[in-house]
């Protein structure tokens, strides 16, 4: 049980943790999607202001500086340098805003080429302001001018395409992170959908199938109490009956043997007659064994006393069929029982046991501790089983193996494993058996475990 709660919890941080992990991946997937929305809008917008705003304030300067060299008004002067100190002002304030070396690379020659465009234009500037009114050759200035414009306006154009190799790198990288979150939640999810087919199966295996099988055998015991109940009483009722006539019977066969010439074919006869007598008395004590069987006395005990008892009894006339009878050492335990009545058990059981070998086979006695269920609880027992390795027990016979009465053999009364039970009964244990056909059968003694320590407190 232990270990079953440990592997549910085990499933279920597992389950925990997947989970988790399907969360943070769907909540990154959405921030990147954001970022990468902002992104695209921000680059794109900005992208295209800076180069609009670049190319138009410098066409702003252009235009002043060609009315100043047409019209010679201080306004339009003015209006070039304050134009010159703002857009060189905004070049400053780009700076930050940029990412990407090579951004950074094409923003540096902006500057420096819109030096070479103002010292151009301070030089145009200064021959204007040496010429007359009338005269027009600062017009060889102006292309200076004109050209440094140009140069900046490529320079503006580079910035852009930079911007944009900027943004496809970034898109890449997305993609690259939006792929590997897709992928990290469908495989989420699948390992989700996997933790939880295992989940449900080991709980049906270890959980639900097992309590289902007992629940089908607590209802079968029931069955059988109930029957052996009904029949116990009709059993006493009929071996009574029986028993009186049959001990009359009994002593007149006795007294008319005393008359009998010996070897003559009366004698003969009265020798069946008694036979049969002797085998009816021991199905009417089995009827009455069956019907009322003794209250146990309960004494405390090793679990393995009993197995070595039965070995020293049974191992001669096992030998004899080629049988080994061998018991292996098993944990110390400790059992409450009749030594008597577990001894008589154990005596029909490898009896059974020997008759479905026939000969040169193997019975092994051990014993053994576990948790199980008696009377309806968990509890510590102790097991005692027999195991051999005969024909096994067919799944017909299976099924009327613990009914009154049934016997697979010609002068069986059928009553032995019905005793055995109503014996265990007693004891508060139990017997149950398993079998596979040509392999072999192996019952056990259930009996609960005694604990000294809990024995003493």
């Amino acid at each position: 049980m232990n270990g079953i709660r440990l592997r549910l919890l085990g499933f279920a941080l597992a389950i925990a943790f997947v989970a988790g992990m399907i969360v943070w991946a769907t909540r990154a997937s959405l921030e990147k999607v954001a970022q990468l929305k902002d992104k695209l809008t921000s680059v794109q917008i900005e992208s295209f202001q800076t180069a609009d705003a670049f190319q138009a304030r410098l066409g702003k300067l252009d235009n002043a500086l060609l009315r100043y060299q047409e019209e010679r008004t201080e306004a339009d002067r003015l209006q070039f340098l304050r134009g010159w100190t703002n857009l060189n002002v905004w070049i400053d304030k780009q700076k930050p805003a940029l990412i990407t070396a090579e951004e950074k690379s094409v923003l540096d020659k902006i500057d420096a080429a819109y030096d070479d465009y103002f010292a151009a234009a301070t030089n145009l500037l200064a021959r204007i302001d040496r010429e007359s009114p009338g005269e027009r050759g600062s017009l060889a200035g102006f292309a200076s001018v004109e050209t440094e414009s140009g140069r900046l306006l490529q320079l503006a154009n580079q910035l852009v395409t930079a911007d944009q190799q900027s943004l496809g790198r970034f898109l890449q990288d997305s993609q690259k992170s939006l792929r590997f979150l897709r992928s990290l939640i469908f495989g989420s999810l699948f390992l989700l959908l996997f933790l939880g087919v295992w989940l449900a199966t080991v709980v049906y295996r270890d959980m639900i199938n097992p309590l289902r099988m007992k629940l089908v055998a607590s209802h079968a015991i029931i069955e059988r109490q109930e029957k052996l109940a009904s029949l116990g009483v009709l059993a006493a009722g009929v071996a009574h009956e029986i028993r009186n006539p049959l001990t009359a019977i009994k002593a007149r066969l006795f007294t008319q043997q005393k008359s009998l010439r010996s070897g003559s074919p009366e004698q003969d006869d009265a020798l069946v007659i008694g036979t049969e007598i002797n085998r009816l008395e021991r199905i009417v004590k089995d009827f009455l064994e069956f019907a009322r069987p003794a209250d146990p006395r309960l004494v405390e005990m090793s679990a393995a006393d009993p197995l070595w008892e039965a070995r020293v009894l049974l191992e001669p006339q096992l030998q004899r069929a080629g049988i080994q009878l061998r018991v292996e050492p098993g944990p110390p335990a400790l059992i409450r029982a009749d030594a008597g009545q577990i001894k008589q058990v154990l005596i029909n059981l490898i009896q059974n046991a020997a008759e479905s070998i026939g000969e040169n086979g193997l019975i092994t006695l051990r014993s053994r501790t576990e948790m199980g269920r008696l009377g309806g609880q968990s509890q510590p027992v102790v097991i005692l089983e027999i195991a051999d390795n005969g024909h096994g027990i067919t799944p017909e016979v299976q099924k009327r193996l613990f009914d009154p009465f049934f016997s697979t053999k010609e002068s069986g009364t059928g009553l032995g494993l019905s005793i055995a039970a109503r014996i265990l009964d007693k004891h508060g244990g139990a017997l149950e058996f398993q079998t596979q056909v040509n392999r072999g059968t192996t019952f056990g003694i259930v009996l609960p475990l005694v604990n000294p320590a809990t024995e003493a407190v």
